[in-house]
């Protein structure tokens, strides 16, 4: 197939291209860059020849500067001011004295291996600057890093963009030869840039969170195509402005409005998500397939040797010196200096100064093109093969999720934490009244004191060690608020909130909407069980399931009974449920087999009642 005259083609192969290579390598769990860039040269001009860049023209770069914009906004996004004020020294040593021996070493290795003048080479070396997020995240989305580290990376990939784009820039004036004047000139753009940027990012990003608040001025559902279109229209303004500025306003503006409340804070993370990996997929598959298999032959073993120098030399001393000082465990310098896989930011970069040094009639441009591809190919393969297992030899990452965390010490909270711990279940109270918080830690049970729904009182419970949240107060409003946030800000798999009455099903729908099930197996009176705790007549019984128990009482139960509902009369409450090994809070709807095990707060005075009413589900006493 010919697409050279059918650029809209071209565009539409590239972006199926795409999708498939970042579904397939998802599934396959390998970097999807690795694919992209096979995708690339499998369909580019040296093999099917379906997808012909050259086709597009000038209009390839527009595309160019439309991705790297929506990218490096929602890398900003994703930035919580909170955590790199913590990590600043080790961020800032990174994304500036690291990224001065990135350049000196890089620059070092492309002379000496591939005979280069040292001004092609320095570009060179500016140009392997960045990492970049599209790479990074994905790399860490499912290593579960401790959180130091995590932000250290994630931050350098977002804020090292813009500082290797503009001095690219600076650096390409040296090759053109503009003379020392024309080059301090440059370099006082470069200043002007940055403070530009700076301001412009700061005020659009204050703007769009004030325009997406409380108070919208934009009608619903408009608000994420809104800030699209405001951040590519932010990014070429300020380019027409000030050359280069756009990269410094649109990343500082992800910042500020990652860091304010507005009311489209996840749908417009997840909107971006899904527009990042449209335009990743789509600009990797078109640039690689724009460098010719040849050119990269033509390295020889040079290329080889620059590739992998910056892996084995250049790295480590820019992660060691950046660090130097600073209060980092060796082992998390080490992963530091081995995880630094480039992007599509370097790509697009590249494309762009490498396609200027050509209509300058400067030598270099192809072979400078050919060498950064084949870094971006070389680091994303050798991270991604070796980032799951230096972390584990390293012990970087997080213990496994296994802890519950309750809010609220009261009612059946008590019970159902000392049910969790006899089945070896870590539990942790957030409590923010004193009294209960000192009965709870009597009880022998963790907690942590304050306010809930406070970031610093979740981070200081570790949340990114828990794997269940129950909501467990009198007040079911800010339960589903509690067991939300934990969700949403530290991806607490499950989430459970106690219920005293089910209004109607539209109540159960919006829960379960929301991915949060009914504690317990139903609604339950939670005043009434906490006199019951606190004057001693609640009891823990353990319990199995038997579906031929339940029949033998069917004549004791109401026709209009639905099946595993909760115990009539408020009498027993059915408080965790374990399959095979894993023990987790009972809830409602759940539909049990036969051998399942669970245990139950049961009500003293009527114990005998309680165990009738639990026969009739199916439950009897385990031996």
């Amino acid at each position: 197939m010919d697409a050279l005259h059918h650029p809209g083609l071209t565009v539409a192969v590239a972006l199926a291209a795409g999708i498939l290579a970042q579904s397939v390598s998802r599934t396959v769990r390998l970097p999807g860059i690795v694919l992209l860039l096979a995708s690339g040269a499998a369909l580019g001009p040296d093999g099917l020849g379906w997808i012909q860049p050259r086709a597009l023209g000038e209009g390839l770069f527009g595309l160019v500067d439309f991705g790297v914009a929506i990218i490096l906004f929602e890398g900003g996004l994703n930035l919580e001011w909170s955590r790199l004020r913590r990590q600043e020294a080790a961020i800032r040593g990174l994304i500036t004295v690291g990224a001065l021996v990135t350049v000196i070493g890089a620059a070092g290795l492309a002379g000496l291996a591939m005979g280069w003048s040292w001004p092609l080479a320095m570009l060179f070396g500016a140009l392997v600057v960045v990492t970049g997020p599209t790479v990074i995240q994905p790399l860490l989305r499912d290593m579960r890093l401790r959180p130091r580290l995590k932000t250290i990376l994630e931050a350098e990939g977002v804020l090292i963009d813009p500082i290797g784009a503009l001095l690219a820039g600076l650096l390409l004036q040296l090759v053109i030869g503009s003379g020392t004047s024309s080059f301090a000139w440059e370099t006082a753009g470069i200043v002007l840039s940055i403070g530009f940027g700076l301001l412009a990012g700061l005020a659009a990003g204050f703007l769009l969170a004030g325009v997406c608040g409380d108070r919208p001025l934009v009608a619903h559902g408009y608000e994420n195509v809104f800030v699209l279109a405001t951040v590519v229209l932010l990014f070429e303004a300020c380019d027409g402005l000030q050359t280069s500025s756009g990269l410094v306003a649109v990343t500082v503006a992800g910042i500020v409005m990652g860091n304010l409340d507005t009311r489209v804070g996840a749908e417009l993370r997840e909107f971006k998500d899904q527009i990042t990996v449209l335009l990743v997929g789509m600009l990797f598959v078109l640039l690689s397939a724009d460098v010719a298999f040849a050119d990269i032959r033509e390295l020889g073993w040079a290329g080889v040797i620059v590739v992998s120098g910056l892996v084995v030399i250049v790295r480590p001393a820019c992660a060691w010196v950046a660090t130097l000082g600073l209060n980092l465990p060796v082992r998390e310098r080490v992963f530091i200096a081995a995880i630094a896989p480039r992007g599509i930011v370097a790509a697009a970069i590249t494309s762009i100064t490498a396609a200027s040094m050509d209509a300058e009639g400067l030598p270099g441009g192809t072979a400078l093109r050919a060498l950064v591809f084949s870094t971006i190919a070389g680091t994303v393969v050798l991270s991604g093969v070796l980032a799951y297992p230096m972390a584990w030899l390293l012990d970087v990452r997080l213990p496994r999720r296994e802890r519950v965390a309750i809010f609220g010490a009261r009612g059946l909270a008590p019970p159902l934490a000392d049910a969790l711990k006899e089945g070896g279940v870590p539990v942790l109270f957030v409590e923010s009244d004193p009294r209960r918080s000192h009965a709870a830690e009597q009880a022998g049970h963790s907690v942590v004191f304050g306010d809930p729904l406070d970031e610093r009182t979740l981070q200081r419970a570790r949340m990114e060690l828990v794997e269940s949240v129950v909501g467990l107060t009198f007040n079911e409003h800010i339960d589903s608020l509690f067991v939300r946030e934990a969700r949403d800000a530290f991806g607490v798999p499950h989430g459970y909130v106690a219920l005293e009455a089910v209004a109607d099903d539209s109540t159960l729908r919006l829960l379960r909407r929301s991915g949060l099930k009914v504690l317990f197996d139903g609604p339950h009176d939670q005043a009434r069980w906490d006199v019951r705790w606190r004057h001693g007549d609640v009891a823990l019984e353990k319990l199995a399931f038997d579906p031929k128990a339940g029949a033998e009482h069917d004549g004791d139960v109401s026709v209009d009974a639905p099946a595993n509902a909760a115990p009539v009369n408020d009498r027993a409450v059915l408080l965790t449920i374990q399959q095979d090994t894993h023990l987790s809070p009972y809830y409602m709807g759940y539909e049990p087999s036969a051998g399942d095990l669970a245990s139950a707060a049961v009500y003293g005075p009527q114990r005998e009642e309680a165990l009738a009413d639990l026969r009739q589900l199916g439950w009897y006493l385990r031996a």
